[in-house]
C-alpha cells in the first residue's frame, strides 16, 4: 500500500509525476517541465459525482497544493462526458443522513475548487449539465469541445440551485442571462455557450483542450503565484463570506426538497428513463 502511494515517474514525453493510487476515481498527473498538475475525473459511464467521487476530487486538489504545483487542470477520462452532475441513484428512495453526507461532499468539493489559490482550468471534453457545470465555473478558465452541452439544469428536477452554485455562473453570465438559463433549466451548447462567455474556447480534441488550458496557467508564469492567489481569492471572499452565513440552512434546505415526493417522483422517472436508454 505505502508503494502505492509513491510518485513515480513516466519517461515518454516530458517527465510527469503520477501522484493518485489507483483506487481512486480521480487521478493526479504532474507535469515536470511546467508544474501543472492535470486531475482527471474516472467514474464510468458518465462521472456521476456520487460521495466517493467528491471526496477523492477534494483529496486531488490537496494533493495538488501541498506538492506546491503551478496550476491545476480538471477534466474528464470519459470520452464524451465531463461529469453528468450528482448521482440521482445516491439521492433517490434514501434517507435523510445520506442526504446530508451528499450535499455536505459537494459543499466542501465546490469549495475546495473555487477556493483554491492556483491557476485553474477546466479542459471540458464533454456534456457538463448540473454539478459537471458546477465544476466547470469553479475554475477561472474553460475549454470546451464541439457539439456537447454545458448548463445548469436542477430545474428540471424539480431541485433549486442553491445561491452558492449560481455564483459561478453569475462570475461569468450576466445576470438577465443567468436567471433566465436557470429558471428555465437551460443546457447551453459549446456554441451557445462560447457566445454567451460562459465558456472561453472552444477546440477540436481533449489533447489540444489540455494544451490551451495549460497555455491558460502558463500566461501567469511572470506574475508573483501570492499576489496572484490572494487577488484571485479577495475577488471570491464575498461569496464565500455569503456561503458560510447559508451553509447550514442551505444543507437543511436541500434535505428537505430532496426528500419531498414530487421530487422523488421526478427523480424516479429520470432514472427509469436512463434505464431504458441502458445506463446504468
Amino acid at each position: 500500500m505505502l508503494q502505492s502511494n509513491l510518485l513515480r515517474f513516466v519517461a515518454r514525453g516530458s517527465p510527469k509525476r503520477w501522484m493518485s493510487t489507483a483506487t481512486k476515481l480521480t487521478t493526479v498527473e504532474v507535469n515536470d517541465k511546467t508544474g501543472i498538475a492535470t486531475i482527471t475525473m474516472n467514474r464510468p459511464p458518465v462521472n456521476s459525482l456520487n460521495v466517493q467521487l467528491l471526496m477523492d476530487l477534494q483529496s486531488s486538489i490537496r494533493e495538488v497544493e501541498n506538492n506546491k504545483c503551478r496550476g491545476l487542470i480538471l477534466t474528464s477520462a470519459l470520452p464524451t462526458v465531463f461529469s453528468a452532475g450528482l448521482d440521482i441513484r445516491e439521492m433517490y428512495n434514501t434517507d435523510k443522513e445520506r442526504l446530508r453526507i451528499i450535499w455536505t461532499e459537494l459543499q466542501k468539493a465546490w469549495i475546495a475548487l473555487y477556493g483554491t489559490s492556483l491557476p485553474t482550468a477546466a479542459a471540458i471534453n464533454g456534456h457538463a449539465p448540473a454539478g459537471g457545470c458546477l465544476l466547470a465555473t469553479a475554475c477561472e478558465y474553460r475549454v470546451m469541445l464541439p457539439k456537447y452541452l454545458i448548463g445548469l439544469n436542477e430545474a428540471q428536477l424539480g431541485i433549486i440551485a442553491p445561491k452558492w452554485l449560481m455564483s459561478g455562473f453569475l462570475n461569468v453570465l450576466p445576470q438577465r442571462v443567468a436567471e433566465r438559463a436557470l429558471t428555465q433549466g437551460r443546457l447551453f451548447t459549446t456554441e451557445e455557450a462560447i457566445e454567451e462567455g460562459l465558456v472561453d474556447e472552444i477546440v477540436n480534441s481533449k489533447e489540444e483542450a489540455l494544451e490551451r488550458c495549460a497555455d491558460f496557467i502558463g500566461s501567469f508564469a511572470k506574475v508573483n503565484p501570492l499576489a496572484r492567489g490572494l487577488t484571485k481569492l479577495q475577488f471570491r471572499a464575498d461569496n464565500f463570506k455569503e456561503f458560510e452565513k447559508i451553509r447550514e440552512k442551505d444543507l437543511s434546505d436541500f434535505i428537505a426538497l430532496a426528500s419531498r415526493p414530487e421530487v422523488q417522483r421526478v427523480m424516479g422517472i429520470y432514472l427509469e428513463n436512463l434505464n431504458k436508454k441502458g445506463r446504468k
